[in-house]
């Protein structure tokens, strides 16, 4: 069994919370998945690309990194391409082609 993640870092806790509640169902799946796994060891950098990722509506943001929509140039960065290979996203992706 695994030890539950804890936060310390105000900032990320607040993006964990607000990947892991964004009101789309299949949204709060994968960027909550991710958000866990990858936030407590995210750069700075990483950090802040990854919180303006969470301002994209969740439609498209869904459509980017399940593969059915191209996310405009300012958006395609690592951490786009760190959700796009999240298992949990491949899972998804898989489902709906």
């Amino acid at each position: 069994m695994t030890a539950p993640l804890i936060l310390t870092d105000p900032v990320r806790k607040r993006l964990l919370y607000r990947a892991m509640h964004r009101g789309f169902k299949e949204a709060d799946i994968i960027l909550g998945s991710f958000a866990e796994q990858h936030l407590p060891e995210m750069t700075e950098d990483e950090v802040t690309l990854f919180a303006a990722l969470l301002e994209v509506p969740d439609t498209d943001l869904y459509n980017w990194i399940i593969g059915r929509a191209e996310a405009p140039a300012n958006y395609r960065n690592e951490v786009l391409e760190m959700l796009k290979n999240h298992p949990v996203a491949e899972a998804v992706r898989a489902r709906v082609s």
